[in-house]
């Protein structure tokens, strides 16, 4: 494959990182405080409260709601190891799987939200594409150990 100043292995791994990036400003940018608190989970079981999908709010009401803080610990350090994971290529693939689940699941909650589907959407398209590519055979921790070949 040709491609104008990096490899086409090299970009993919650009890829893999700017959705690392993406994964840790998604983490840096909640206001942990109120996060940790329940707000997140608060603000999220209203959304499932008036989801047209019944199953959602089931779901939700089942899994989510009666744990608010440990899910808003998970949440959270699920989208920073999924961060610092895809940027140093640490566990690559399992990340990229993981973070295709949880764009998923925000995109079933935000069904209605199309300003947030994109993101979601978008993600979900990076994670398939650095999965499909096999993005941790370069510049990544993977790779370096011989990991996933």
């Amino acid at each position: 494959m040709q491609t104008i100043w990096l490899s086409g292995a090299e970009w993919f791994a650009v890829l893999r990182i700017g959705l690392g990036l993406w994964w840790l400003e998604s983490w840096r940018h909640k206001d942990k405080k109120t996060w940790f608190t329940g707000g997140g989970i608060t603000w999220a079981a209203g959304i499932a409260a008036d989801h047209r999908w019944p199953v959602i709010r089931k779901s939700f009401d089942r899994l989510v709601k009666p744990h608010p803080r440990l899910m808003a610990y998970i949440v959270a350090y699920a989208e920073l190891a999924l961060g610092l994971g895809l940027i140093a290529g640490f566990l690559t693939p399992v990340a990229l799987v993981a973070g295709a689940l949880l764009n998923l699941i925000y995109l079933a909650l935000m069904i209605h939200d199309w300003a947030e589907q994109g993101q979601n959407l978008m993600m979900l398209l990076i994670s398939l594409t650095a999965l499909l590519a096999m993005s941790w055979q370069t510049w990544s921790v993977d790779g370096g150990w011989g990991l996933f070949l």
